[in-house]
This record gives structure tokens, sequence and C-alpha cells, in this order.
């Protein structure tokens, strides 16, 4: 597991693999030396408000946050396009990159999926999941600023991501 893969599993629909992987996620981040401190707080803030909640607690929160409103959405193409044509394009346009790297899709989900997109970057090496999100920062930051109305534990995972890629577009810059 890496630090992508940790935050797609979060960000994804709780399920009972979740909850019982929660014990394997501290020991994750208790031994991460590429979680900045913030970023391991955040997480931990994260699991401790997750860890008195049942499965059925958690799965209703979600659905509130990101199911009920399209600001939340964890579709990212939905935020620039909307339900626009020129959003399917975008669609092609990942999945043939997903077909380039020979990345399979372990979901059905569309392919601008947030989980999904993580999912893809913890396999790419280096620098290039970062510069690969990158392309996203935008979106990131509007759903960071979105989320924070109502989530700051799901925000805060975002700003995670919305960081790191942010620093890449600096370190071009």
């Amino acid at each position: 597991m890496n630090d992508y893969k940790l935050l797609s599993v979060f960000l994804d629909y709780p399920n009972k693999d979740f909850m019982d992987n929660v014990p394997e996620f501290y020991n994750y981040i208790n031994q991460s030396t590429s979680l900045k401190k913030d970023e391991k707080k955040i997480i931990m803030d994260y699991l401790e408000n997750i860890e008195n909640k049942s499965l059925i607690e958690l799965q209703g929160e979600y659905v509130k946050i990101f199911d009920m409103n399209a600001e939340h959405s964890l579709y990212l193409t939905h935020h620039l396009f909307g339900d626009d044509k020129n959003r399917g394009p975008a669609l092609i346009d990942l999945e043939q990159l997903y077909e380039e790297y020979g990345f399979i899709k372990t979901t059905n989900e569309l392919p601008d999926y947030l989980p999904l997109l993580l999912e893809f970057a913890n396999s790419l090496e280096g620098d290039e999941s970062n510069a690969f999100l990158s392309h996203a920062n935008k979106v990131l930051k509007v759903l960071e600023e979105n989320l924070k109305k109502v989530s700051k534990h799901y925000s805060g995972l975002v700003s995670i991501i919305e960081k790191r890629s942010r620093l890449i577009k600096l370190g071009e810059a």
C-alpha cells in the first residue's frame, strides 16, 4: 500500500473490508516515512472520526456528502463540464491513458472517479503520480473548498492530494 492507495480507500464508498482494515491503516500511518506530519494528523483525525461509527452510519454519511450534492462529486470532470457533451471526450481520454499504461480498472466507475484516479496514480512511479494529479489541481481545490462546508475529514483528505499536486505545478514554474 502507498499513500495514494490509502487515500483511494478512504475516499471510496465504505464497506466491510474497509472496516476490517482500520487497524492496518493505523499501522501504515505510524510506519510511513512518505507521509508528512500534517498529513498524518489529517488521516489520524479521519480514522478517529470513523472508529466509533457503524458501517451503516459511515455509508449514510458518505451518500449524504458525495451522492446528494453535485458540488461534492468525486467524478472530477463533472466539476469541469457538468453534463455537457464535452465531458465524454475527456472520459475517453482518461480511459485511453489507463490503457496506454496497462492499468486495469477493478471497478465499473467512470475513469474520472477520484478513488480510481488515485488507484492509477498509485501505479505510477515516483513524482509521475503527483505530475498526473497536477492536471486535476484546480478541480481538487474546488472540491476541497466545497467539502469544507460539510466535512472537515473528507476535505482534509482531498487537501493532501491537492497540496501534493500543487507542489509539482510550482516545481514546473
